[in-house]
């Protein structure tokens, strides 16, 4: 007989595709133990994504938890589950004496500092991060397996945050609205300025409003393609805090990237996210994909590692055509500008 716990902690402390890709859990949870209070513990960075899910009720701040303030709408947590595993957060769960303590059995450090153990090897899995993170609630009785199909409709990702009027008036509302995501601060293999340039030529600016997005600090490593695309495209970097960027991705069509935060943002919001990967596990699609109704990823079909000690030189993911990205992006905004048309 399981004990079910009134209260459960979710602990990913690391970036934002990586919480994006855990708030499933926090749905599978509401929807088999609806009186449950769910808390996701994350950074700071991270707040408005985790407060902008439905199924999420408490955010809590690791640094305030690490302090020892960790209480759940003034109740002491009851549970917790180590998603991302950090030796010091599992530690500080025991300190606490938080009930019931799941993690995997892959790191030694949780054989001493958790209850509840889950066989489960992220490293050689054939299987999504997302549904390696739904692995982790066999404890909590929910067991079934999770179709990628199914994943996609469970983030529960609403905007919190209104527009100011500055960021609306980037919105176009008689074109497709196109986010350009090119850099990913060396968190992923990237496509390249180049092959983003040549996307933008390859675009009608009479249907696409082409905006870029990237960090204050992106700025200058996009001059190149600023200076190249000229007033067919519009800098939006750095412009908006995190909370306003969710809101201003919900009014955009679609986004292209690499594998990023922004990527995940929007294939959870339902849009038009296209991922460029390189096929190198574990980095691949098959493990980082964005999920969602019109997410897709696209990557060169066969197994290659040789960019593994030379990350600037991935040809696998410069293989990818500009042609192919244009191409999805005009049937896409087809559909969009016909029903405007009506």
């Amino acid at each position: 007989m399981i004990s079910i716990p009134k209260n459960i902690i979710i602990s990913r402390t690391d970036s934002i595709g990586d919480v994006i890709l855990t708030l499933p859990i926090a749905k599978a949870l509401k929807t088999k133990y609806p009186e449950m209070t769910v808390a996701f513990m994350g950074k700071k960075y991270t707040q408005p994504i985790i407060e902008a899910c439905r199924y999420v009720d408490v955010f809590l701040d690791v640094d305030d938890f690490m302090n020892g303030a960790a209480m759940i709408n003034g109740k002491q947590p009851e549970a917790i589950l180590h998603v991302f595993p950090v030796s010091k957060i599992a530690v500080k769960a025991k300190q606490l004496r938080i009930p019931l303590r799941i993690g995997t059995t892959n790191r030694l450090y949780h054989w001493t500092t958790c209850n509840k153990l889950v066989s489960l090897s992220r490293k050689n899995s054939t299987l999504h991060e997302a549904q390696l993170n739904l692995k982790l609630l066999a404890p909590l009785g929910i067991t079934q397996s999770f179709s990628l199909d199914e994943i996609g409709t469970m983030f529960g990702l609403e905007p919190q945050q209104a527009l100011s009027h500055s960021a609306s008036s980037y919105i176009a509302t008689d074109k497709y609205n196109l986010i350009l995501h090119p850099k990913s601060q060396g968190s992923a293999r990237e496509w390249g300025l180049k092959k983003f340039m040549r996307l933008i030529q390859l675009l009608d600016t009479n249907k696409f409003n082409i905006l870029i997005s990237g960090t204050a600090k992106d700025r200058e490593t996009l001059q190149e393609l600023f200076d190249g695309a000229g007033t067919r495209v519009t800098d939006i970097c750095g412009l908006m805090p995190l909370n306003e960027f969710i809101t201003f991705i919900s009014c955009c069509d679609g986004l292209v990237a690499n594998s990023t935060g922004p990527l995940h943002i929007a294939a959870a919001l339902g849009k038009e996210a296209i991922g460029i990967y390189p096929p190198m596990r574990p980095i691949h699609p098959g493990r980082w994909a964005p999920l969602g109704v019109h997410a897709q990823a696209l990557v060169l079909e066969k197994e290659c590692s040789d960019c593994k000690k030379y990350p600037q030189a991935c040809h696998c993911i410069m293989s990818i055509e500009p042609a192919l990205v244009a191409a999805i992006l005009n049937k896409s905004s087809e559909r969009k500008l016909t029903t405007i048309n009506k």
